[in-house]
């Protein structure tokens, strides 16, 4: 969405008049005046009408791609005016895989006209028709009054409108979870998906633990996976109510994934091999509001600006300081993400219309970067995350994702179990192609780089059995009784049709983000690509291009 729908939806038009964005994101309004209702126009009848302005806020015209549609009004329409509207609708959901976003009462231009209350009462009343007719729910992100040439007053309404693809069980997001160590990513995870605040001593993270030493010093050292689900309507779906995952996925159309990582130095590597081998959609660097950017944080916002994975940030535990020392935290957060070395337009979060609002900018531009300040303990602003969640979109299109599906298969293989009565398993994700039970694949390389033959016997996602598996989806899969001990993480189950072949040699262009010493031939380093991480030798260094140099807070970043 353009800059201009927050002034509409986020900026002064919202009751008591502050900015949306905190002052750090301002939109414009039309002819670049940042007032309410855009320049200011005739007057009409010699009158300005209370010194509102005649010529509206507008939007960006209407994309023919995409999951945004623009209505004016949609009254009484003919039965064939309604089965195309419901064919509109279906591709308007194709284009956002299960959700579309409606604005009724904008031109396509984007000429924001508004409806009287009884003419948007009506289309509401067309468009609920045209989502039952597709088997989709609708539901009012928001409202807002426009001003154009009319004593009566009107109204635009924003609408999300959501369903699950049939050739899909819900609409997935993974989250990774970024942050310094003892910043609060567990419990704050743990109180999203349980249910219940913290009680300040780390109660909602119990459960989030692998490992007896991460439940005995409260940090976490491996990679876990914890859902967080949403209705058709835009409720929460979590374990609150004594269900088990199996009942989350039932009950869920939008299924938020949080690959919870590791914060302290020591597990470094661990955080880099969820980053690169689980394919997040996006991160949350989470930053405690008392200690500011410390520990990890840079290098965690390093490796997300590195790996291109778009990221918003979370100040927690705001119910420890006062309200100075979180805008003292906000305005650091603000001053690192504006440096050359990361380019970014920090969104300062305070009400729904902010989240929704940060939702569509942070899909549409990689550089707007939304910023909540929140508290575990208190609940203080947590909804507005929720709110966030839920509106965010997919952020690969369909078309990017058919491309994909029309790829042979490659599985990942980043986990391995040995399951009583079902045998061996495999979990990972499946970077291209279709997978079904029963499909005869490939895995390897083994020690000596071959590839052995196996059958897929079963698929499951988020603990649901899964019959069909697409590219992009993380699962797992049982191999019967394939033997184990030939399987290692790192490896990648394959179509025959692919004819795998290895490599011990390659050339990588690098970029050195930091280094305590020299980088040169014979140098020994970790190699992560996707979910393979191995040690390499440097044999050769080619001719340099010229470097600069670009400061990133305190540390420094050099790049061609």
């Amino acid at each position: 969405m353009d800059s201009r729908v927050s002034e509409l939806f986020g900026g002064c038009c919202r009751p008591g008049g502050g900015p949306a964005v905190g002052g750090t994101l301002k939109a414009r309004g039309a002819g670049g005046s940042s007032g309410c209702g855009g320049p200011k126009g005739k007057k009409k009848n010699g009158r300005n009408r209370g010194g509102k302005a005649n010529n509206p806020p507008y939007l960006p015209p209407e994309a023919e791609d995409g999951n945004i549609e623009y209505k004016l009004k949609l009254v009484n329409p003919s039965q064939y005016r309604f089965e195309h509207l419901v064919t509109q609708m279906k591709w308007r959901l194709q284009e956002g895989r299960g959700e579309a976003v409606y604005q009724i009462g904008v031109e396509d231009n984007g000429l924001l006209v508004g409806l009287a209350e009884e003419e948007m009462r009506a289309s509401l009343k067309t468009l609920h028709r045209m989502a039952e007719k597709v088997g989709a729910d609708i539901t009012v992100l928001r409202e807002r009054e426009v001003d154009y040439d009319s004593d009566m007053p009107r109204k635009i309404t924003e609408v999300l409108v959501r369903k699950v693809p049939d050739n899909q069980q819900f609409l997935d997001l993974r989250v990774a979870v970024l942050g310094n160590v003892d910043s609060g990513k567990s419990t704050l995870l743990g109180v999203l998906t349980q249910g219940e605040l913290d009680n300040g001593r780390g109660r909602a993270r119990l459960n989030l633990f692998r490992h007896l030493h991460e439940i005995q010093s409260g940090r976490t050292s491996s990679i876990s996976f914890e859902i967080l689900g949403f209705n058709s309507k835009g409720e929460v779906v979590n374990y609150s109510d004594s269900r088990t995952a199996e009942e989350i996925c039932e009950s869920s159309s939008k299924m938020i994934t949080f690959i919870d990582l590791a914060g302290h130095h020591k597990y470094l590597h661990t955080t880099i091999f969820g980053l690169t081998s689980y394919c997040p959609d996006c991160a949350l660097l989470l930053v405690s509001a008392n200690t500011g950017i410390a520990g990890t944080t840079r290098e965690h916002l390093g490796l997300a600006l590195a790996l291109k994975v778009p990221f918003f940030i979370v100040v927690s535990k705001v119910d420890l300081c006062a309200k100075t020392t979180v805008e003292r935290t906000v305005r650091q957060l603000e001053r690192v993400l504006k440096q050359p070395g990361c380019h970014k337009v920090p969104m300062l979060v305070t009400s729904e219309d902010d989240a929704v609002t940060a939702a569509q900018q942070f899909a549409q531009s990689p550089n707007v970067t939304p910023i909540f300040t929140l508290s575990s303990v208190s609940g203080e602003s947590l909804d507005l995350l929720k709110v966030f969640l839920n509106i965010l979109p997919p952020l690969t299109n369909s078309k990017e994702q058919e491309e994909l599906m029309q790829q042979l298969t490659e599985f990942q293989v980043d986990e391995i179990y040995t399951v009583p009565e079902v045998g061996t398993v495999v979990g990972g994700t499946l970077s291209s192609g279709i997978c079904r039970e029963g499909d005869q694949l490939v895995v390897g390389p083994t020690d000596d780089g071959c590839f052995l033959e196996l059958r897929v016997c079963s698929i499951q996602r988020n603990r649901s059995a899964c019959r069909v598996l697409r590219a992009g989806q993380a699962a797992t899969l049982a191999l019967g009784d394939f033997d184990r001990a030939l399987l290692r993480k790192g490896m990648v189950m394959v179509s025959p049709e692919m004819n795998p072949t290895i490599c011990s040699v390659f050339e990588a262009e690098i970029v050195l983000l930091f280094h305590a010493t020299t980088f040169r031939r014979g140098f020994q380093v970790t190699v992560h690509v996707g979910n393979v991480r191995q040690t390499a030798v440097v044999e050769k260094i080619h001719a340099k291009k010229p470097f600069r140099t670009i400061k990133c807070g305190n540390s420094q970043v050099q790049g061609p």
